[in-house]
Formats: structure tokens, sequence, C-alpha cells
């Protein structure tokens, strides 16, 4: 599903060029429980980027489905995104002035579907987070990890291949970050490809393999043999 051959990025910060991934080269396949774990300035959010087609290599290639993601233009990397690839984020990214329901709507609207189906769809998946109760309920209104929730299951809007979750648990209380990884266990169940950035070794105990990042390289790539079974 995801290759990456001799992936870098480079960012030029005035007269100098900062390498942010350096020859990268991996494979993630479909249904994999993948953490990509490193210190801060590892590449981690560079790769996230990467892999989610929010920007594109500088040198190398990336393969998603066997398209060549460096060669598409713009329009056709968001079709991409919101075809293909659900997003979390530590910050959840929730429109405040929203409900839960249109929050997860969201996607859809993008997507074309219709009110009817959009509003159907964004209740079930509150039901399989377990916020069927609070769809009207605005952000300022939930809790963190409620918030977190909604933004999980708007991720799912688009019922997409792989979910790429960017510190997820970073804002979250240890016992609401324990119920955001169980979720993300069971979402691993059901056949989605799950990849969590993260720098909490916590967090990738949970993951059945382990990236390491540092100085833009990986530096291992392992497979978690103690992760829980779901």
């Amino acid at each position: 599903m995801i290759v990456f051959d001799q992936v870098s990025k480079e960012y030029n910060m005035g007269a100098v060029k900062v390498t942010a991934l350096d020859e990268v080269s991996l494979r993630i396949a479909p249904g994999e429980f993948v953490a990509v774990l490193g210190p801060s300035g590892s590449g981690k959010s560079t790769l996230m980027n990467l892999i989610g087609c929010l920007d594109t290599p500088s040198h190398g290639s990336y393969m998603l489905d066997g398209e060549p993601v460096g060669r598409l233009k713009r329009k056709e990397l968001a079709a991409i995104r919101n075809r293909k690839i659900g997003f979390v984020f530590q910050n959840f990214n929730l429109l405040a002035y929203a409900t839960a329901v249109e929050n997860v709507e969201l996607p859809m609207i993008y997507g074309k579907v219709s009110t009817g189906e959009r509003k159907r769809r964004a209740k079930e998946l509150l039901e399989i987070v377990g916020l069927g109760k609070r769809g009207s309920h605005r952000p300022s209104e939930l809790s963190g990890g409620e918030r977190q929730r909604v933004a999980i299951a708007r991720s799912l809007a688009n019922q997409p291949e792989i979910i790429l979750a960017d510190e997820p648990t970073g804002n979250l209380d240890s016992k609401s970050g324990g119920e955001i990884v169980d979720l993300f266990g069971n979402l691993h169940t059901q056949g989605k490809t799950l990849i969590i950035v993260t720098h909490d070794d916590r967090i990738a105990a949970h993951c059945k393999r382990v990236i390491r990042l540092l100085d833009g390289k990986i530096d291992s790539d392992t497979l978690n043999s103690a992760a829980p079974v779901n």
C-alpha cells in the first residue's frame, strides 16, 4: 500500500537547506498497525505529512496504492486525501461552532455525499466511538477525550483505508489516552491501516510494528510481539 524508496524532504530556511527526512525507504502493507516513534526534530511529522499527501518528496519516490504521489497535482493530492486517508490530530482540529455530528459530516461534504446520507453516517460513527448521545454538543461542551473521539469518527467518515494519527493522546489525561488507544486497536481489528506518530513509548507498545526515527533516518524498524491482541 505505502512504498517509500529513498525519500528525502528538504526545506530552504533562508540561505540554509534543512534535510528533515534523509533517504528513507519503507513499506507498509494493508492492515498494519504501526507506530512512528522518535524525539522532537526526528522527522516524524514530515514523514506523516508525506504519507498523508499533505506534502511531496524533494527526492525519491512515494507510491500509494501504485500511484506515484510526487507526480500528482494539488487537486489530485486533495482527492486522494479525502478518499483514502483519515487524519487524527493532537489538537483535534474540530470546528468550534459546529456540533459533533456536523464536524463528522465535514469530509463527506467535500466527498459530495448527500445530506441525508451524511447525517446518517455521522450519527452511526458517533455511536461506534461511544458518543451516540453527544451528537448535538459543540466541542466546548465535550471533554478532551470526547473531542478526540469526534475527531476519530470524522477520520472514518469517507471509509478511508488509512488512518494517520499525529500525537493523538498528547493533550489527554492517561485514562482518556488509554481509551483512545483501545479504540485504535478496535479499528485495527476491522482491517484499517493505522499509523500513529508519537514520542511516547507507552503508546507505541500497543502497536504491532514500531519504526524509530532519528535525525531524519530510520534508526530501527521492528515487529512488536508484546503488543496486546485486540
